[in-house]
């Protein structure tokens, strides 16, 4: 009976360590559920590539992004300007890759401060509750009864009255973006913290005694971190957008700082459509690769994080 009773202690003592290293974490799992889905890990690395290309490509440009040539006006593609040149005879392939500086910085700044000033709203309306949730619910449902593009345009104009100059615009333009943008992420994360909040684990913390700060940065909102990714990534797509339908429509960032909206702005002639795509189609094209890979990304990040909302 002390052999059996020997031997299981040491099988206990030789398993246990092992079964633990062997359980991955949560980020290794949803790290390894990520690898598997092709079509998310082909749009991470063409993101990645781009924004390697959008930061380092310029220095490596023989071109400047000021520098304007009288005589290759709106050239076409050639050995010399891969992408042809602009109206102001400036090579379309360096502004194109120093307007992806501007529209991603746009996109994810906006999108971090929308993702901040929504998470932490929310968070307070689903566990304050109360007169500080009616507050700020029917603030966020006041703010998403009014069409955003329609408002961006009125801020935009805004903007154009006020005349700010092209290096402050851009702040200015990731401010607003980011103030329409936290409303729906207030109301996910306020319902996500409503149905947390009644789980047993927390119903055992408020048991044991813990602090309300612990019960909240320790376990409430460690919960909902990958609802916040999932939404956040999304963000991104929906800045970038905007940011492009207010640059196209000259409220945004105007020239001479480049962004892919204004770029597209710049074939305003039916001609320039027609007889010049170059000048419109590279622009466009980026915007279309940048946001659908952003969503394909997201959604194989919401399947990665919550296998249960996986599409069938």
């Amino acid at each position: 009976m002390t052999v059996i009773v020997f031997s299981r202690s040491r099988w206990r003592k030789g398993t246990l360590p092992a079964l633990a290293q062997v359980s991955p974490s949560p980020a290794g799992e949803a790290w390894r559920h990520l690898k598997r889905n092709r079509l998310a890990m082909l749009c991470l690395f063409l993101l990645l590539l781009m924004a390697v290309g959008c930061i380092a490509g310029p220095w490596f440009s023989p071109w400047n992004n000021d520098a304007t040539d009288v005589l290759m006006m709106n050239k076409p593609p050639s050995g010399t300007h891969w992408l042809g040149t602009d109206f102001l005879g400036r090579d379309i392939y360096t502004r194109l890759l120093l307007a992806g500086r501007i529209s991603l910085t746009v996109g994810i700044v906006s999108m971090v401060l929308s993702v901040v000033l929504g998470y932490l709203l929310g968070a307070s309306a689903g566990y304050c509750g109360g007169w500080v949730d009616k507050i700020i619910m029917r603030f966020a449902d006041l703010l998403m009864t009014i069409p955003s593009l329609p408002l961006l345009i009125i801020m935009g104009a805004m903007l154009s009255e006020l005349d700010i100059s092209p290096d402050l615009r851009i702040y200015m333009v990731m401010a607003i973006i980011s103030l329409l943008g936290w409303p729906s992420l207030a109301r996910l994360v306020r319902g996500q913290i409503l149905s947390l909040r009644e789980r047993d684990f927390m119903l055992a913390t408020e048991v044991l005694g813990l602090s309300v700060r612990r019960r909240i940065f320790g376990h409430l909102l460690p919960n909902t971190v990958p609802l916040l990714i999932v939404v956040a990534t999304m963000g991104v797509a929906n800045a970038i957008l905007g940011e492009s339908t207010l640059s196209y429509l000259g409220l945004g960032v105007v020239p001479p700082t480049p962004s892919w909206g204004n770029m597209i702005d710049a074939a305003n002639s039916l001609i320039d459509f027609q007889r010049r795509p170059w000048l419109w189609m590279p622009p466009g094209v980026a915007i279309f690769i940048t946001v659908i890979a952003i969503n394909i990304l997201g959604d194989g990040l919401r399947d990665a994080l919550d296998p249960r909302m996986k599409r069938n």
